[in-house]
């Protein structure tokens, strides 16, 4: 479960990023929290949210690019010492009194341009760090990684908050990101998978797209995390309306949701380390699963049940990002993988802003179990689709039969289902 961690940058890349992480979620509440609490308006830490996730959609593709052009390391050095500043901007600002919400939409703005090539760039090194052979399971150790900084960063930053305000919240962030620089600094270059650099030319974001069009083992998987991203995963918009309109159980049962699904993906992301490959079966399964989940959450009569859910949803979910971030890394050219990943996020985290105004809609107009419930049936559609695609391109059949007393629905090449055929 843990092999990818015998190697010794990958070590120091993993502890880097176990403080750094923890030190993003405190931001995010802490930059939530200080928006409400200057406007009294939740449109304005919904522009919050949106300033931080739009630069990746605007400009995701270009950052790929970039990521192709530069040695991987030194782009993370740069990218990791701007987050920094800009935590320790808003740390400055906040605790001398002097912050105003303009200052916030811009320190979400400037951390979301960062990602555009911070993101995949660390993607990217994942796999000059360990290699082919270990990939599988870094990218899951990444996940759980974050998982985990997501179960103890919020909780942090609430006592922080609460016990000495924001801007210590924003301090220690930008202060965390001397772990990742250190870790980064202590790497011996020689023992990197060092990939060769794509030469500058032009071009090269035509070049990417049309490197992913012509491959269905990239194309799919995409737009099937796509679709997951844009409707399936929109979780806020839900969970805040069962905690308060359906259960009627306020802020507490919202923080139970969150941090039930959390534990669930933590599990879901060590699950994918254990498994050491990335196959597209078990991540069209994985997706089917998931919106299933999401339809039977959404019909859910009591409180317990539905908060029980949140954690086989949180394990499935995690289970399609992971394995489909690690199947379209293994399948793609390393020259090309600044692009394809770039790609990758985009479409991922880009879904969701709009995705969510989408849904939203339909949970105001017609009730939390409908919103939901549709985010659910659409992840599955979706998933049962695109799996229906990626079999008749490889040349597979359904087939359906008794094994040892027992129903048993597989794919199976269209040869072998002919040759069972004739036989009987």
């Amino acid at each position: 479960m843990f092999s990818s961690l015998k190697i010794r940058n990958y070590r120091l890349f993993f502890l880097g990023q176990v403080v750094s992480n923890t030190g993003t979620w405190m931001q995010r509440i802490a930059q939530d929290w200080l928006v409400l609490s200057l406007t009294g308006s939740s449109a304005a830490v919904g522009i919050t949210t949106a300033l931080q996730f739009l630069p990746m959609l605007l400009f995701g593709l270009y950052g790929g690019v970039l990521v192709d052009r530069l040695p991987k390391r030194p782009t993370l050095l740069v990218t990791q010492t701007a987050m920094a500043l800009t935590g320790l901007a808003l740390a400055f600002l906040t605790l001398s009194g002097h912050v105003q919400v303009w200052h916030v939409y811009l320190a979400a703005f400037a951390v979301g341009m960062a990602t555009v090539v911070d993101n995949p760039a660390r993607q990217s090194f994942v796999a000059e760090m360990v290699g082919p052979g270990q990939l599988q399971n870094a990218v899951s150790l990444n996940s759980a990684n974050f998982q985990s900084a997501r179960l103890v960063g919020p909780a942090v930053a609430g006592l922080l908050i609460t016990g000495v305000g924001t801007g210590w919240a924003f301090l220690f962030n930008g202060l965390s990101f001397v772990a990742p620089l250190a870790s980064l600094l202590l790497m011996r270059s020689r023992e990197l998978h060092v990939v060769k650099r794509a030469p500058r030319g032009k071009g090269q974001l035509r070049a990417g797209l049309h490197y992913v069009a012509g491959r269905p083992e990239l194309i799919w998987p995409i737009v099937l995390i796509g679709f997951i991203g844009t409707f399936g995963f929109n979780f806020p918009v839900w969970l805040s309306a069962y905690a308060d309109d359906i259960f009627d159980a306020g802020a507490g049962a919202y923080s139970l949701f969150n941090t039930l699904m959390a534990v669930g993906s933590l599990a879901g992301a060590l699950l994918a380390a254990r498994r050491g490959t990335a196959r597209l079966r078990v991540l069209i399964a994985a997706a089917v699963a998931f919106g299933l989940l999401e339809v039977v959450a959404a019909v859910a009569p009591s409180l317990w049940l539905f908060s029980l859910l949140m954690i086989p949803i949180g394990i499935f979910g995690m289970t399609v990002n992971v394995t489909a971030n690690t199947s379209v890394q293994m399948a793609t050219d390393p020259a090309m993988r600044g692009r394809v990943m770039a790609l990758f996020m985009m479409v991922f985290m880009g879904g969701s802003p709009l995705g969510a105004p989408v849904v939203g809609w339909v949970t105001d107009a017609y009730g939390p179990r409908v919103g939901f419930a549709l985010g659910g049936l659409i992840s599955a559609a979706a998933a049962v689709t695109i799996g229906l695609v990626l079999s008749r391109l490889g040349g597979l059949r359904l087939s359906v039969a008794w094994h040892h007393g027992h129903p048993q629905v597989r794919f199976v090449p269209k040869e072998q289902r002919e040759l069972a055929t004739a036989a009987a």
